[in-house]
């Protein structure tokens, strides 16, 4: 099958196009799904570049976000049938552990992810757990929905289950263009909060409003933490979510009201962030961590996006042979929305 690896950690120059990669293995309760198109997320960089704790097999194949259609089912999959539109959830659970009884997914004792730990939808053909397929409408683009399940499953647990936000309340969403942030702005306006972002650009700053976003700070003209501090009178916002990590972690403290929360889902800006630990105990604040969605969060948040209620944001779409142009771009930051690769 066609398909982008890598066989060695480094740059976006190690991605390499085959057209004879082995056709993945159908398992009893497996489907294998045609792709039609992949999103990028940054998980795709740090995985090409190399986590130290991530021992991979090489060659590898990237790829989470995966929307097309069922080419096979296995033995045991009695619900789907060929030919079937689906979306992915990328999220591969045991089913057996503590955490998986209790319905926390991504809390399991094995938990994986497409395209990290096991091979992913750079590749004309990928399989996936039965139970991991949503059906997908027919008027509903493969682009726009392989832009969604990651992105959009991270940013409701991270809110809604998580932060619990409510109407009213006023949050904090960093970094305007990234997937998350895109999908995040959407989840707090559509629950009733007033929307903060940040970005650079003034150009990714419109595009936020656009889609829900209520006060734009430009932290090129201003500190953002001090913008959102004299915004709210001097009282902070009630929930700030920031996947950057090193460079934004005190700041994103400093701008939560007494009692607030600050979410976190990522860290691209480096791992390791200083805390005074007086300042946390003192103003009473909490600072929780999630990665990815339950089963339940995915079809939740599939749900709405299928609706039209939230509308996941395709960036540049490019074929896969492109995989490394594309790698390229979203390294430098360009994108608002998703980057997407299209599989033909």
């Amino acid at each position: 099958m066609k398909a982008v690896i890598f066989r060695t950690h480094g740059g976006p120059e190690v991605l390499e196009y085959v057209a004879d990669f082995g056709e993945p293995a159908l398992g009893p309760k497996d489907v294998l799904v045609r792709v039609r198109a992949c999103a990028l997320n940054h998980l795709d960089l740090f995985v090409r570049q190399g986590i130290p704790t991530l021992r991979l097999p090489l060659p590898h194949i990237l790829g989470s976000d995966i929307a097309g259609e069922i080419a096979k089912v296995g033995d045991d999959v009695a619900d789907l049938e060929v030919d079937e539109r689906v979306v992915v959830n990328p999220g591969l659970t045991c089913g057996e552990c503590e955490y998986c009884v209790r319905g926390e997914d991504p809390l399991c004792v094995d938990y994986k992810i497409l395209g990290e730990h096991v091979h992913g939808g750079y590749a004309e053909y990928v399989v996936v757990p039965a139970k991991n397929v949503a059906r997908l409408p027919t008027d509903f683009s493969f682009e726009s929905a392989a832009a969604a399940p990651l992105t959009f499953g991270t940013a409701w647990r991270l809110l809604v289950t998580k932060a619990h936000v409510r109407p009213g309340e006023e949050v904090l969403i960093l970094g305007a263009g990234s997937g998350v942030s895109t999908a995040a702005i959407q989840i707090a306006k559509l629950a009733g909060c007033t929307v903060f972002t940040t970005s650079s650009s003034e150009e990714k700053l419109k595009k936020a409003k656009a889609i829900g976003a209520d006060v734009l700070v430009n932290y090129k003209a201003v500190p953002w933490s001090k913008a959102v501090w004299e915004l709210t009178g001097k009282r902070g916002v009630d929930v700030v979510l920031d996947h950057v990590g090193a460079a934004t972690f005190k700041d994103s403290l400093r701008s939560l009201r007494k009692g607030g929360r600050l979410v976190m889902p990522g860290a691209t800006s480096g791992p390791i962030a200083e805390l005074d630990i007086r300042y946390l105990y003192w103003r009473q604040l909490t600072v929780m961590g999630s990665t990815m969605s339950t089963q339940k969060e995915f079809e939740d948040v599939m749900k709405l996006v299928f609706m039209g209620r939230l509308k996941p944001v395709v960036d540049k779409v490019f074929p896969l042979q492109e995989a490394r142009k594309a790698h390229e771009y979203l390294e430098r930051g360009e994108q608002f929305g998703k980057v997407v690769l299209r599989v033909d």
